[in-house]
């Protein structure tokens, strides 16, 4: 007799910060029929995502889609703009960080890694690890690099890795403020339709992003934003190219098509994720993501336990990360918590393994899908044996209630 696995009653709790919960609406379209990507049809498709995406990014300029991961991305940015042994400014705020400075390092890239300076009584290993970019230092740098040696500086707005978001303008500022040339690339993977994010207002050259996070996408999609700068920097760029070039993508786009076979249902899926957004309003979407953070860091407060990000100025509004006491494994925890509540955690990452996890308040989520993330948080930290200080979801569920959302319109 066929024996059949059992499997848990009710949703799945997918709290990671990305992939995000998918809405239904979103599969719904993405299950349409494919299309030629030839057809007047898929012009149409076309011509809607490469508008619409751009006014998320809130830019006038190019925005290349590619059938890619958020690191194909990376790459694309990179290898865009830049030529062999070219020098890269990159600052070390998490895991995702220091990806990015490995990747470019592979690609032949002379890179300079600065960090936070200061120490860390929570996580001595990873004192920058629980703050946001440092534009002071950035601005140091420059002005000693009186010969311009330095081509890029390349910082993450929302560090998927830690919580913490950096100030994105302060960094423009700053490069200003030294009368540097150098490009200004920036991955906002996670940040983009979570985090208020400006390409052309905070004078970004480069903006890195992907589907499966603030889109409400699965993986597959990912971005560059493009300035006129950058877009001029790519003429003279030596670095290796071909999938990953702008210029035939960017050509081909203006008629709603691209040079390679894109993954059509996912823009059906995009197509719908931008009437989402743009119906509820950007200024809304933030506001909701900065809410439902702030009721998940009362409950991580009530708790007793430290957030992640030291500094409440740079707080995301995309994640919230968890420190657990010296001495408890993280992980043990994220399992426990998985196979009683089937609720799933984001894992610490790199210098942060096995000591912190990671709530995600982005994508389909409500108040009651935070409310029942903390209570299933909660629970496993009980069950764990970790003496809490108070009631998290007593806490959340107060928030929520003394600051309600604002009333859909019909």
């Amino acid at each position: 007799m066929l024996k059949l696995d059992a499997h848990p009653t009710g949703r799945h709790f997918l709290q990671i910060p990305g992939p995000s919960p998918v809405p239904d609406r979103i599969l719904r379209a993405m299950s349409l029929p494919t299309i030629d990507h030839r057809g007047p049809e898929f012009g149409v498709l076309g011509g809607k995502v490469i508008s619409g995406i751009r006014e998320i990014f809130q830019t006038r300029h190019p925005v290349v889609i590619y059938p890619a991961s958020g690191t194909g991305a990376w790459e694309a940015a990179l290898v865009n703009t830049l030529s062999p042994g070219d020098h890269v400014l990159m600052f070390e705020t998490g895991h995702f960080a220091s990806l990015w400075a490995k990747m470019a390092a592979r690609l032949g890239l002379s890179t300079e890694f600065l960090s936070w300076q200061g120490t860390d009584e929570v996580l001595p290993n990873a004192p920058g690890w629980r703050r946001g970019v440092q534009a002071d230092q950035i601005a140091q740098r420059l002005r000693e690099d009186r010969e311009h040696r330095i081509k890029a500086v390349c910082v993450v707005h929302n560090e998927t890795s830690t919580g913490v978001t950096s100030d994105i303008a302060a960094v423009r500022r700053a490069i200003d403020d030294a009368k540097h040339p150098a490009l200004l690339m920036v991955d906002s993977i996670s940040g983009l339709a979570s985090a208020e994010f400006r390409h052309d207002e905070w004078g970004v050259d480069v903006t890195v992003s992907g589907s499966q996070k603030g889109l409400m996408l699965p993986p597959g999609i990912s971005f560059n934003a493009l300035s006129p700068r950058a877009l001029e920097a790519s003429k003279t760029a030596k670095l290796p190219r071909a999938f990953w070039a702008w210029d035939e993508i960017v050509e081909m786009n203006a008629t709603g098509y691209w040079p390679y076979t894109p993954n059509t249902n996912l823009l059906y899926g995009l197509s719908e994720a931008l009437d989402m957004i743009q119906a509820e309003g950007l200024p809304k979407v933030f506001a909701r993501h900065q809410r439902w953070a702030a009721g998940v860091r009362a409950a991580v407060n009530a708790w007793g336990l430290p957030i992640q990000c030291a500094d409440p100025a740079v707080y995301s509004p995309v994640l919230t990360g968890v420190i657990l006491p010296e001495g408890v494994d993280a992980d043990a925890v994220r399992k426990l918590i998985y196979e009683r509540f089937d609720l799933s955690l984001g894992t610490g990452l790199g210098k942060l393994k096995g000591r912190m996890f990671r709530i995600g308040h982005l994508g389909d989520s409500n108040d009651l899908t935070l409310l029942a993330t903390v209570a299933g948080c909660e629970m496993g930290l009980k069950l764990a044996g970790i003496k809490l200080q108070g009631s998290g979801i007593q806490a959340a569920m107060d928030h929520f209630s003394q600051h309600p959302a604002p009333a859909l319109t019909a």
